[in-house]
């Protein structure tokens, strides 16, 4: 069913506390709403008050998901191999070329500019005559790669023309008051423009809010501002084999959150929406939905908001988020049980009473596999509104890390409880991605590809094939 995301007024939180123990700290924390952490053995305290701890998880297993450790993954996952009126190929024209590992680009609505973001920490400006010389932003000092840490998120505020306000998430070092086994902090700030959009204002930075991360790797970080105004952001459960999801208790690894960053407050630079989903219940008030292992890629279509999750050992799902939903991990992957060959329908997780969990709208599995859509790492996408690409007017373009730089199309059903039919469009033409990264999509509604070729990084509109 599409989901409605109906505006929603605020709810500014104030002496709310919650009492946790957490693994790893020395003593009891203590969590004091909108993100607020003491830990009364540390001795520590932090200008910024704007912790979310979490539960370690276990050893790393990389960027994609981990190899499997079961039987093959069954070939009619994700139905035909061929769409009626979906094209066979599709074209790519290179708009970005010179850049390193881009991972997400937005379009400022009063200028004919892309800021594109790279993983090492930059910003680019690119305008008609190419790149600007000096980036719009640059956080090379300040963000840490390797795994899978780095700039992982950036989007612009909806009323950016007024308020040129810029979003990213980004991986930091260990803040003060991160717990002392945890690998380093994930940070949501906020920046100012100057007025031409073209550089970030000196010292504007506002930390929105810390998230301790177990791991270097299962991160997630990507950010949108839904159709209500709110910020998402996915967040991934931190590491580890089949850790992570089913506590909404102590933090806020693997999930979507929505905040409301115009109604900050002397508590912080962000207030509660008072229709998210648990508030009132047990559990941190910051969640939207719950259950991702490491939701890599969000976006929004027409009230729909998708949210692409890396699976472990045999599938790869796409989600239609649902406000309250539970999307499965660590108890399901995809359609299919994770572990065991049967499992609850219901979960039993801290703060969760039952609720039921919610199947994806895509799934595809691992290889070896029948099926031409495999993969194991999925890359969520955008559906496409462009009036020059008809043909795939309404498609939802997404692909998958390990796929040799394919891109994958999924139409609705018929049926709002099926599976949407998924498969491959090749790419025509002299240019074709060898890795895919991310996608974005433009106020036209065309798509674009982020990703390399065999020669450069860059950013690739999808067009039609000529």
């Amino acid at each position: 069913m599409a989901v409605g995301l109906e505006p929603a007024t605020r709810l500014t939180r104030t002496a709310a506390i919650y009492r946790i123990d957490v693994p790893f700290t020395e003593g009891r924390t203590v969590y004091l709403g909108l993100g607020a952490v003491w830990t009364s053995q540390m001795n520590r305290s932090s200008s910024r008050r704007r912790f979310l701890t979490g539960a370690a998880v276990g050893a790393a297993t990389g960027l994609v998901g981990t190899a499997s450790r079961s039987s093959a993954a069954s070939a009619d996952t994700n139905g035909p191999d061929d769409i009626e009126d979906i094209p066979d190929e599709v074209g790519l024209e290179t708009v970005i070329d010179g850049l390193g590992f881009p991972l997400a680009v937005e379009f400022p609505p009063d200028a004919n500019r892309r800021y594109v973001a790279e993983r090492d920490g930059n910003i680019w400006v690119h305008e008609p005559n190419g790149l600007r010389g000096k980036p719009l932003l640059d956080l090379r000092e300040t963000v840490v790669t390797g795994g899978e840490r780095g700039l992982l998120g950036m989007t612009l505020h909806p009323d950016f023309a007024e308020n040129r306000r810029l979003f990213v998430h980004y991986s930091a070092p260990r803040q003060p008051g991160t717990p002392r086994r945890f690998d380093h902090t994930g940070i949501i700030a906020a920046f100012e423009t100057n007025d031409k959009g073209t550089r970030v204002r000196s010292d504007s930075e506002r930390v929105v809010l810390e998230i301790p991360q177990p791991a270097n790797f299962h991160n997630g970080g990507d950010l949108a501002f839904g159709p209500d105004g709110y910020l998402y952001a996915g967040i991934g459960a931190g590491g580890g084999g089949g850790g992570g999801g089913q506590d909404v208790t102590t933090d806020l690894l693997g999930s979507v959150i929505r905040i409301d960053v115009d109604g900050g407050s002397a508590a912080g630079e962000y207030t509660i929406p008072d229709d998210n989903p648990l508030v009132g219940r047990k559990g941190l008030d910051e969640y939207y939905a719950w259950g991702f292992r490491n939701p890599w890629r969000l976006s929004f279509d027409d009230g729909d908001c998708f949210v692409a999750d890396v699976g472990e050992n045999d599938y790869e799902e796409v989600n239609r988020i649902e406000k309250g939903g539970n999307y499965g991990w660590n108890v399901k992957e995809g359609t299919h049980c994770y572990r065991e060959k049967d499992c609850p329908d219901k979960a039993s997780g801290p703060g969760l009473g039952g609720d039921r969990f919610q199947d994806p709208i895509i799934e595809y599995p691992h290889p070896p596999a029948e099926k031409n859509v495999s993969g194991v790492s999925v890359i969520g996408g955008y559906v496409s509104r462009s009036d020059t690409l008809p043909a795939l007017e309404g498609a939802y373009v997404f692909g998958d890390f390990a796929a040799n730089g394919r891109l994958f199309a999924a139409i609705r059903p018929d049926d709002n409880d099926e599976l949407w039919p998924t498969t491959t469009i090749g790419i025509a033409g002299e240019t074709s991605l060898e890795q895919l990264y991310s996608f974005g999509r433009d106020d036209d509604g065309a798509v674009y590809a982020l990703g390399t070729t065999a020669d450069t990084g860059g950013l690739f509109r999808i067009v039609p094939d000529t």
